[in-house]
């Protein structure tokens, strides 16, 4: 008994510091994100993409497209607007891919620039000038 209680508490162990990853939370958040996501595409194939490619096609609705066999009803319409969910959901994930790529790119190298030194001030540079033309003086005073 002590041994299936030891590989029990083991076995959940085991899986909290799986649970807890943050690879796992951030999959969960974008699973949660995605279904959220799926209804909105949903909406917009089913009330304005369909609808528009229907008048295009001279009215036709792809809902009520089916063929029936026997006592079979094939809805192929539904298998059709599934395709055309699955294309938009698809292209909208590689937009948003390709824009956060971009951004990411964008920040690591500005990240990575160097920064540029702070200019000096008019007087400081003119004190340098002075300073070099005093030195190159002394050494040629020194080769006389």
């Amino acid at each position: 008994m002590k041994d299936a209680k030891k590989k029990a508490s083991g076995f959940i162990a085991e899986f909290k510091a799986f649970a807890l990853q943050g690879n796992v939370l951030d999959m969960a958040v974008g699973v949660v994100i995605g279904g959220a996501f799926k209804a909105i595409v949903t909406s917009l194939v089913d009330n304005v993409i369909t609808p528009a490619i229907g008048l295009l096609m001279g009215g036709v609705n792809f809902t009520d497209l089916s063929y029936t066999v026997n006592e079979a009803e094939i809805k192929y319409g539904a298998f059709i607007q599934s395709i055309i969910d699955f294309f938009i959901i698809a292209l909208s994930i590689f937009v948003f891919i390709k824009v956060f790529t971009k951004l990411s790119r964008k920040r690591k190298e500005a990240e990575e620039a160097p920064a540029e030194a702070p200019k000096k001030a008019d007087d400081v540079v003119l004190l340098e000038e002075i300073r070099d033309l005093l030195k190159e003086k002394a050494k040629d005073e020194t080769l006389v």
